[in-house]
């Protein structure tokens, strides 16, 4: 049965230039799935033109309405959802964020069903697709381009201003980085982001043992996961699964890399009633010796003390008063430097427009052709017929709040 996908203009503001599909994307999906077709509704902001989509076969129109599945990387606005369709976009409220339950109820009401790019998992419930490999990288390079900017060591420019991710890393080649000690925390697509552009930089990977133990005369850089930072409070061995069932036997064990650590990178997912890494009390110790932190992970006042906000692309950096707990200059002295964008990939649109589009192509469309044999769809599905799905009824306190 044909399916007419639409590829939509993202209205939020700021402006995001990514997409779900590139024009070549769009060609792989109709050469695979000949009963797909795809529209593309003009935009003057999207990273590929519309020419390119005209140029690539594709028509493009100011009226969509007519296409079936909705494909979209920010929320869209309420008075721009129409209605009996189906929506894929980045809705951001299945934490329950108070700014958007506007939103779902307008989707409820207008009988959408809405498919959040974060619900679409495995059966492990792992998720498939998202931009965390791209926040990592552009994160990453960020902190150093906060190093340079601070300690006046070397410019870099700012990534939006650069075509592609192999301008970012002929930039990396142009610079050097100080001996210094960096801590990498995570396992998953941020933290492989982040880890290749700090391998680039010819930074050495060393062991927990040594990193905590030895000095070093280049820098270096320590990659720690859950078991690594955190500990059981009555001193017995650490159990990965018993941590993310119900993590209040534990605490944290960051401390020991803050007392020899300049930097921190974050890439990891923070689960809610897991130990802050570093608490306020923790980074007014005199022992506490990182003075910049790249959070990529972006959990505003939480497990990170000094994210006090996220930042923005045009000013990307703030300081950190560990003693006042307060904001201030980033290059103040005493301050712990942040850089806490909450949208890095928008940095770089082409590349993550690229990458994202590869890994919706893989995992979602071949759903809608297989009669969802994989269960993609049907646990992704947030909303139907008006009401919320019993994957997602744990919602329905959340949308019965006042606004």
């Amino acid at each position: 049965m044909p399916i007419t996908f639409a590829i939509i203009k993202e209205r939020k503001n700021p402006p995001d230039r990514r997409v779900v599909f590139s024009p070549e994307k769009c060609q792989e999906v109709i050469l695979k799935f000949p009963d797909a077709k795809i529209i593309v509704e003009s935009s003057d902001i999207r990273i590929f033109t519309d020419e390119a989509y005209r140029e690539a076969g594709f028509e493009v129109m100011e009226d969509v309405s007519e296409a079936d599945v909705m494909l979209g990387v920010k929320e869209v606005p309420v008075n721009a959802l129409i209605p009996n369709k189906k929506y894929f976009y980045f809705s951001h409220t299945i934490k329950k964020q108070p700014y958007n339950r506007k939103l779902l109820k307008a989707m409820l009401n207008k009988y959408i069903e809405m498919y959040d790019h974060e619900t679409i998992v495995n059966k492990a419930n792992r998720r498939l697709i998202g931009f965390g490999y791209y926040a990592g990288l552009v994160g990453a390079y960020n902190g150093f381009r906060g190093l340079g900017l601070r300690d006046n060591l070397f410019e870099l420019p700012k990534v939006e201003n650069l075509p592609d991710l192999e301008a970012v890393k002929a930039e990396l080649d142009k610079i050097t980085i100080p001996k210094m000690k960096i801590i990498l925390s995570g396992t998953g697509k941020v933290t492989k982001g982040a880890k290749e552009i700090l391998d680039h930089l010819k930074i050495r990977e060393v062991t927990d043992a040594k990193y905590l133990s030895k000095e070093f005369d280049e820098p270096v850089y320590c990659l720690i996961d859950v078991s690594e930072y955190n500990k059981r409070k009555d001193g017995g061995a650490f159990s990965k699964k018993e941590f993310y069932k119900d993590p209040s036997n534990y605490e944290s064990d960051f401390m020991k890399y803050a007392k020899v650590s300049d930097m921190f990178i974050t890439g990891h997912f923070y689960g809610n009633g897991a130990p802050y890494l570093f608490t306020r009390e923790d980074a007014k110790n005199p022992d506490f010796k990182i003075n910049l932190v790249a959070d990529v992970s972006c959990d505003v006042d939480g497990p990170i003390a000094c994210t006090l906000r996220s930042s923005t692309i045009a000013n990307p950096f703030y300081g950190y008063n560990p003693q006042t707990e307060s904001e201030t200059a980033f290059d103040a002295p005493d301050a712990i430097m942040v850089m806490a964008v909450d949208n890095l990939p928008c940095e770089l649109p082409k590349d993550a427009s690229e990458g994202f589009g590869e890994m919706f192509l893989y995992h979602v469309i071949p759903a809608f052709f297989n009669g969802d044999k994989n269960g993609i769809l049907e646990r992704a599905k947030m909303t139907a017929a008006g009401k919320l799905t019993p994957r997602f009824s744990y919602l329905q306190d959340y949308i019965e709040e006042a606004d």
